[in-house]
C-alpha cells in the first residue's frame, strides 16, 4: 500500500511515488486517485506492485490541474484545460523549468539565470517569462510551503529573476504608445515578480510604465496616476488575506476619469474573489493579460498593439 508520508525511497530515477508528488504539490493522495480515476489524467507508470510511479511531465499536469482548480474551474473542465495545454506545450519548457528549479534548489543564481536564457533562445521572451520564470517562481514558492526548500531558496530564486527581467526591461525599445501604465502591488502586498514580469511585456510593446513596486498606499497610487497622467492602472493581490485593501485600491482608480483599472493576482483568481470588484481582471495567463490589456484600451482608431518579437 502507497504511504501518505514522504521518505528516502519516495524517488526511482526520474519518477516519483504518489506520497512524494503529495508532499511537493500539497494535493492530498485521495484526491490524486480520484483525479485518474474519474478523468483517466494523469495516468503514471505502474510498478510491478501495482504502486503509481510519476514522471516530471505528469507531475507538472498535476500542479496545473490543482492552479486551474483553485481558480474556480470545475475538476473537469479544469482536465480540459491542462490535457490541452499540454498538448499544445512544447516538451523542452520542462527541461527548461527544470533546469531553472535545480539552480534555485542549489543556490546556482548563475545556472538559474542561464535556464532562463536558455528558454528565451528556444521559445523567445514572452514564453519563456509566463511558461518558465513564473511556473519557476510559483513551484519554489510551493516548495516553500511544504517545507522541501529553505527561504534561502526562495529568496534566491526571487532576486535571480528579478535581476533577468530588469535586464529584459533594460533591452526594451523606446516608448511609443499614448498614456503611461502605473503598476502596483496592493497597500498589504509584497510580491512583485508577477508585476515586474507584466511590465517587462508592456514595455516590449511600447508602453511607457511606471513600477511603484509593493506595499503601495491608496493615496500614492493615484497621486502616481495622476502625476503621470497615465491610461491605465493595474493593482495586483497574491494573497486572500490582502485582497480587501488591493480591491479598494482598483476601485479608487475606477472612480477617477479617463484611466482604466485592472487588476491581477492570485488574491482574485477565483470569481467569488472578484466579486464587487470594479475593473477588468487580467487573468492568470501573463501573455494573453496583455491582450485583454490593449483591447481595452485600444481606440477606434488605435487598434491593440502588435507583439514584440522574440
Amino acid at each position: 500500500m502507497e504511504h501518505s508520508g514522504p521518505s528516502a525511497d519516495d524517488h526511482h530515477g526520474d519518477r516519483s511515488t504518489i506520497s512524494a508528488v503529495s508532499s511537493l504539490l500539497g494535493i492530498p493522495i485521495p484526491t490524486i486517485r480520484s483525479w485518474e480515476r474519474r478523468y483517466g489524467f494523469p495516468t503514471p507508470a505502474r510498478t510491478h506492485g501495482k504502486h503509481r510511479r510519476y514522471t516530471v511531465e505528469e507531475i507538472d499536469q498535476l500542479r496545473m490541474l490543482r492552479d486551474e482548480i483553485t481558480r474556480g474551474h470545475p475538476a473537469g473542465r479544469a482536465v480540459e484545460i491542462v490535457r490541452r495545454a499540454s498538448e499544445d506545450a512544447d516538451p523542452g519548457r520542462l527541461e527548461h523549468v527544470d533546469a531553472f528549479l535545480e539552480g534555485a534548489m542549489r543556490l546556482d543564481p548563475v545556472g538559474l539565470r542561464q535556464a532562463l536564457d536558455g528558454a528565451i533562445d528556444r521559445i523567445g521572451v514572452e514564453a519563456a517569462i509566463r511558461d518558465v520564470a513564473l511556473p519557476g517562481m510559483h513551484e519554489i514558492g510551493n516548495r516553500w510551503k511544504t517545507g522541501t526548500c529553505d527561504v534561502a531558496n526562495e529568496h534566491l530564486a526571487t532576486e535571480a529573476v528579478r535581476v533577468w527581467l530588469a535586464r529584459l526591461t533594460a533591452m526594451a525599445p523606446p516608448p511609443f504608445r499614448k498614456g503611461a501604465i502605473v503598476l502596483a502591488c496592493g497597500p498589504k502586498d509584497l510580491h512583485t515578480v508577477g508585476l515586474e514580469a507584466f511590465a517587462v511585456l508592456l514595455g516590449r510593446r511600447g508602453w511607457p510604465v511606471r513600477v511603484l513596486g509593493p506595499l503601495t498606499p491608496v493615496k500614492s497610487l493615484i497621486t502616481a496616476v495622476r502625476a503621470a497622467e497615465a491610461a491605465g492602472a493595474v493593482v495586483t493581490s497574491q494573497r486572500n488575506v490582502t485582497r480587501r485593501t488591493a480591491a479598494e485600491a482598483i476601485s479608487a482608480v475606477a472612480a477617477l476619469p479617463n484611466v482604466k483599472a485592472f487588476y491581477a493576482g492570485n488574491g482574485f483568481a477565483t470569481p467569488t474573489g472578484r466579486r464587487g470588484v470594479p475593473g477588468i481582471y487580467l487573468g492568470a495567463d501573463v501573455v494573453r493579460a496583455i491582450d485583454t490589456f490593449e483591447s481595452a484600451l485600444a481606440g477606434p482608431s488605435e487598434p491593440a498593439a502588435h507583439a514584440a518579437s522574440n
